[in-house]
């Protein structure tokens, strides 16, 4: 069994479907509309594992986002290498993201840095 996809709504549908183009190599579908609803997605996928839904629609809501609430926390991308964990935390650092931790080995042996991506969605990137 795998994960086939993790949905998550988001306010900016562009603004996000160009993050993940453009840092994470994603490749979009084309923007499916549902009429009755509002319903706005696309769905990103990676060169392995699942697909990424971002999704809006006119009647969401947007509570905070704890770092520490129930719940989802974040997502982690594995890039290969710790020099490109290091170089994928360098770029979204120049372009204005916050880097919350890393790049560093954890406790747990794992090399990774923690960003607050757009709309403050947590972002690991691992090797």
């Amino acid at each position: 069994m795998k994960i086939a996809h993790i949905a998550m709504y988001v306010k900016d549908l562009e603004l996000n479907k160009q993050f993940f183009i453009k840092f994470f190599n994603a490749k979009s579908n084309a923007m499916y509309v549902n009429a009755q609803t509002g319903l706005k997605t696309y769905f990103l996928t990676f060169d392995e594992g699942a697909d990424l839904e971002i999704m809006s629609r006119p009647n969401m809501t947007d509570g905070s986002k704890e770092l520490t609430r129930a719940g989802f926390s974040h997502m982690a991308f594995s890039v290969g290498s710790k020099e490109k964990v290091d170089l994928l935390t360098r770029q979204l650092a120049d372009a204005g993201y916050d880097i919350l931790s890393g790049p560093r080995t954890t406790g747990d042996g794992y090399y990774e840095s923690c960003v607050l991506g757009p709309e403050n969605n947590q972002i690991e990137i691992t090797v």
